[in-house]
């Protein structure tokens, strides 16, 4: 069975989670959360699916592990996650980007760094091969977020469709700088301190900018529209995707109403089940010290003008794609 995969990324805290979560929902679709962590969180420490249950007592899992690997192992997680080292590098992505600008174009001869590229897009394609045969979905999504994995895909022959999720550089800084106990055991998530959130955010969107450039498809999409205008972002986005056209029942004003999905990794949000609100999470506006707001605004307002945001912050244009 073909299967295609829409790849969502940007910087966390955008709202790459509530997007897979609404695209999982369309028929056809599968959503399987952040895949690039499925390796250490799921298999090495068999953290809970999307369902709730332990990633190796998950039916859905186990499934599409028996079908792609022959099970899941340590052996496996251990020999991913050393080629994930080896290729997958946001430092790399300037040779990953070659070989993608290369990609259907030269033949680059085998050798010993090409094949770890590809030994390591293999485990994804098994993986994702085997989630849409699981479930008879035509469309995978993996929100792993990350563009040196994008990028990795899509070098290696993936033929995958970006989804490159923006939002407002300050209120990622805020975001980050808050503390946020992670659902599988209480402990707090990472933290940055709001200079370093704006290098990470500026460094994540302008390396899909140049995935874009190497040819590969990417459509970008504002979280702020998404929260705002749900169905006619999702219909904007579905169309441009080339997904079939389908109404989302699933959406009402201000909210949506999510079914029990298999996500692993990812924002908490992941495990929402039933009418969750979808408003607007502003609270950087009056919870961020000014000094960290003028300082975030100062390192990224080239890209900030570019996506339709006021440098002002007292609101935010209409988004350019």
């Amino acid at each position: 069975m073909s299967h295609r995969v829409i790849f969502v990324g940007g910087l966390g805290r955008s709202g790459t989670t509530l997007l897979e979560r609404l695209l999982g929902e369309l028929p056809g679709v599968v959503a399987l959360g952040e895949v690039v962590h499925l390796w250490a969180r799921g298999v090495g420490r068999d953290e809970p699916c999307g369902c709730g249950l332990p990633f190796l007592r998950c039916p859905f899992w186990r499934r599409v592990g028996e079908r792609a690997f022959g099970g899941w192992s340590p052996e496996l997680a251990r020999r991913v996650l050393d080629l994930r080292h080896r290729v997958d590098r946001t430092r790399r992505i300037p040779v990953l980007a070659r070989r993608t600008g290369r990609r259907g174009r030269t033949a680059r001869p085998a050798g010993r760094r090409p094949d770890r590229l590809r030994a390591y897009a293999e485990a994804y394609r098994r993986l994702y091969r085997a989630a849409g045969e699981v479930t008879g979905a035509e469309v995978i999504v993996d929100s792993s977020k990350h563009a040196s994995l994008a990028f990795c895909l899509a070098g290696a022959g993936e033929p995958v469709s970006v989804v490159h999720m923006v939002r407002d550089a300050r209120a990622v800084a805020h975001s980050w700088s808050r503390w946020v106990p992670r659902p599988e055991d209480g402990t707090p998530m990472t933290r940055w301190r709001p200079a370093a959130t704006a290098v990470h955010w500026l460094v994540q969107n302008l390396a899909f900018h140049l995935l874009a450039r190497c040819g590969v498809p990417v459509t970008r999409v504002r979280y702020e529209d998404l929260v705002d205008a749900p169905r006619r972002t999702l219909a904007q986005l579905t169309l441009r995707l080339g997904l079939p056209a389908a109404r989302p029942s699933f959406l009402a004003d201000g909210a949506a109403v999510l079914s029990v999905g298999h996500t692993v990794s990812g924002n908490p949000m992941r495990f929402a089940v039933g009418t969750v609100p979808l408003r607007r999470d502003d609270a950087w506006r009056t919870g961020m010290a000014r000094r960290d707001r003028w300082l975030v605004t100062a390192l990224t307002w080239p890209l900030l003008l570019r996506y339709g945001y006021r440098l002002a912050g007292q609101g935010a244009g209409q988004g350019a794609a």
